[in-house]
């Protein structure tokens, strides 16, 4: 089984279950990781994605067996293998549940695209993360476009051309990361977050992130406009009334 998927308590947690491999890519892993979301993107009952690797590492890139056989395709069959991952990455950020990175070990290659392109990443402060690909005479071209607008674009192409390894505080630091657990503190740190985001209002969290990721294309003005309607649209929903009403109860 490519993937292990657990619904608890509103939270869907998807584990990477290729441990031998160190939870490699391959094409059924890509194909089980597309159906789950489109499954929790229509389940009322998942109201956020938790994403995890089965053993000591969270993922470390790309399935090399396949990306050796690949050489040997025409391009155009390698261009359409590629956009597998990279229609991957665009699901994540389009589907309307917030989608959390539960980063342990290594997130190599296209691992630590995987974790970019969450909308969160959890890390235990022994995790490491990078893009290694340019030292085996490869690019890591299916993450750039979002590494670019992560982490700017200087310290994108330093990663991108070095391929060095960062811990998980440097990843932190530079906005690949969202928080760093001493190992102690990383499964309870873990659990609330999820579990706070899996008991907000799923109306606002799906109107925020929706919101986060159009704002990639507009102007300032155009940005505050499209807040506006947010804001409208968000007033309009039973959740907001009854969140104020048990606020002023208090």
């Amino acid at each position: 089984m490519a993937i292990t998927t657990r619904l608890q308590g509103g939270i869907l947690t998807l584990t990477l279950n290729r441990p031998e491999k160190r939870n490699a890519l391959d094409r059924a892993t890509l194909d089980a990781l597309h159906g789950a979301l489109e499954q929790a993107d229509l389940d009322t009952n998942v109201r956020v994605v938790a994403i995890r690797g089965e053993g000591k590492d969270f993922c470390a890139g790309a399935d090399l067996e396949e990306l050796l056989a690949s050489a040997e395709q025409l391009p155009a069959i390698n261009e359409a293998s590629a956009l597998r991952l990279g229609n991957l990455f665009l699901k994540m950020r389009s589907v309307s549940k917030p989608v959390v990175g539960v980063v342990h070990g290594r997130a190599l290659a296209g691992g630590a695209g995987l974790a970019t392109a969450c909308d969160l990443v959890l890390a235990v402060e022994s995790a490491q993360l990078g893009y290694p690909e340019i030292q085996r005479g490869f690019v890591p071209a299916m993450v750039m476009a979002l590494l670019r607008r992560t982490v700017g674009e200087k310290v994108a192409f330093d990663l991108a051309t070095t391929g060095r390894i960062l811990s998980a505080s440097e990843a932190a630091a530079i906005g690949l990361v969202s928080r760093v657990y001493k190992e102690r503190e990383f499964a309870a740190g873990v659990n609330a977050v999820l579990t706070s985001l899996a008991g907000g209002s799923a109306n606002a969290l799906a109107l925020a992130k929706k919101q986060f990721y159009q704002l990639d294309n507009l102007s300032l003005e155009e940005g505050i406009r499209l807040g506006a309607m947010v804001n409208a649209l968000a007033r309009a929903h039973p959740d907001f009334k009854q969140a104020i009403q048990s606020f002023l109860k208090k």
